[in-house]
C-alpha cells in the first residue's frame, strides 16, 4: 500500500494523465463505459483507491446540465453511468495487475503458486466480468429516440502512452524479481517506488543533471503529504492481514486436520465455496483482506492433494473483486457515498444489484465448469 501511494507523485503531476482523463470523458455514449472502465483499470494500478476521487472528481466536472441540454433526468443517468463505469473498472485492477495487495496476500502465502500459474485465470475472470458490466450498463441505459450531435471521437493515444508507461513499469518490476531472485511481492516493494522516481526524473528532466535533483527534491518535500494519507488504511489492512494469518497460526493440528480432510472431500466445489464465503462475509464487515488471508494461510498449512491451486487462488481475488461492488464496510464503498450522498446499500444493491447477480452466478458456474 505503501509503495503504490509513492506513484501519486508523479502521476498528479503528469500531463499525460490529464489528457487520459479527458480523453475518456470525451468518448461517445456507446463507448463511454467500456473506455471508462478500462481507463479506471489503468490508473487502479497506479493510483489505486486515488483513481476513485480522481476519475469522480473528473465527472461531476464534465457531467454538466449544460452537456446534457438541459435535462436534469440526462445528467442524472449519466452521472450514474459513469460512476458504476468507474468502480467496476477500478475492481478488476486487482485481477490484472501483478502489483494488487491481493495478488501479494495470495502469492506471499501459497509459497508454491506462481504469477504466471495464477494469471490466465485472473485474466479471463476479469474479460467475463467486464463484458457482465458492459451488458448490465447496456441494458440499464436510457433509449432515447432524440437526434444527438454527433462530435469527433477523441483521440485514443494517450491512453496507449500510459498503457506503454504501465508496462515499463510492470517489466520493472519482473527484472528485479528475476534478478535479484525474488518473490513478486518482495520485487513490487523495490520496483516499484524505483519506477516512481524514474517517471519523476524523467518529468524533471530539463531542469538540470537529467532531473535527478529535483526528483529527490520532490520527494523529500511530498512524501510526508502522500504517507500521511494512507496511515489509516495500512493500519487495517496490515492489522486485517494478522489477523487473518494469526487465526489459522492459533489453531492446534487436529484441527487443521479436520479441516483438511473437509476441503479434500470438497473437491471441485471448493473454489465455488471460497467465491460466496469471501463475498458474504464481506457484507457483515468482514474484510476481504481478513477471509482471503485466512483461508491461503489455511491452505498452505494442510496442503490439498487433487485441488488446482491456481485456480483456488483466481476464485478467492475473484470474491474480493465483487466484495467491492457490494459491500459496505470496504474503502471503494466508502468512497462511493461520499461523493454520490448515497447509502451503500443503495449503491451495491439498487445499483449494483443486477450486475452482482450476473456475475456470482456467471462466475459460480464458470469455475465449476473448469474444476
Amino acid at each position: 500500500m505503501t509503495a503504490l501511494a509513492l506513484l501519486r507523485l508523479p502521476a498528479y503531476r503528469s500531463r499525460l494523465i490529464h489528457r487520459c482523463g479527458q480523453s475518456l470523458l470525451k468518448q461517445p455514449p456507446s463507448w463511454r463505459y467500456p473506455m471508462l472502465s478500462l481507463g479506471s483499470t489503468l490508473f487502479g494500478i497506479v493510483l489505486n483507491f486515488g483513481v476513485l476521487n480522481l476519475f469522480m472528481s473528473m465527472i461531476n466536472s464534465a457531467n454538466t446540465l449544460g452537456s446534457a441540454q438541459g435535462r436534469v433526468w440526462l445528467q442524472q443517468v449519466r452521472h450514474q453511468r459513469m460512476l458504476l463505469a468507474t468502480l467496476r473498472g477500478f475492481t478488476l485492477a486487482p485481477l490484472v495487475s501483478p502489483l494488487g495487495i491481493g495478488v501479494a496476500v495470495v502469492l506471499g502465502n501459497l509459497e508454491s503458486l506462481t504469477w504466471a500459474e495464477l494469471f490466465p485465470y485472473l485474466l479471463g475472470s476479469a474479460i467475463v466480468l467486464f463484458m457482465l458490466g458492459w451488458a448490465c450498463d447496456q441494458i440499464a441505459g436510457p433509449r432515447s429516440r432524440s437526434s444527438v450531435m454527433l462530435s469527433e471521437r477523441p483521440s485514443l493515444m494517450p491512453l496507449v502512452a500510459f498503457s506503454m508507461l504501465l508496462l515499463a513499469l510492470v517489466m520493472l518490476v519482473f527484472t528485479i524479481a528475476a534478478g535479484l531472485s525474488l518473490r513478486l511481492p518482495q520485487a513490487v516493494l523495490i520496483g516499484v517506488p524505483l519506477g516512481a522516481w524514474l517517471w519523476l526524473a524523467w518529468q524533471c528532466r530539463g531542469i538540470g543533471y537529467a532531473g535527478v535533483g529535483a526528483a529527490n527534491a520532490l520527494f523529500v518535500r511530498r512524501l510526508h503529504d502522500v504517507l500521511g494519507g494512507i496511515g489509516n488504511e495500512v493500519v487495517a489492512l496490515g492489522s486485517s492481514a494478522y489477523l487473518g494469518y494469526l487465526s489459522v497460526a492459533l489453531l492446534d493440528p487436529a484441527q487443521l486436520e479436520v479441516i483438511a480432510s473437509l476441503l479434500v472431500s470438497l473437491g471441485s466445489w471448493l473454489p465455488i465455496l471460497a467465491l460466496l464465503s469471501i463475498v458474504v462475509t464481506a457484507q457483515v464487515g468482514v474484510n476481504p483482506i481478513i477471509s482471503v488471508t485466512f483461508l491461503t494461510s489455511m491452505v498452505a498449512q494442510v496442503g490439498l492433494e487433487g485441488v488446482s491451486l491456481p485456480l483456488l487462488a483466481a476464485a478467492m481475488l475473484v470474491g474480493w473483486s465483487l466484495t467491492m461492488v457490494s459491500s459496505p464496510f470496504t474503502a471503494a464503498m466508502m468512497i462511493m457515498t461520499r461523493f454520490t450522498g448515497l447509502t451503500a446499500g443503495q449503491i451495491g444493491l439498487r445499483w449494483n444489484g443486477a450486475y452482482m447477480t450476473a456475475s456470482l452466478t456467471t462466475a459460480a458456474l464458470l469455475f465449476r465448469l473448469v474444476s
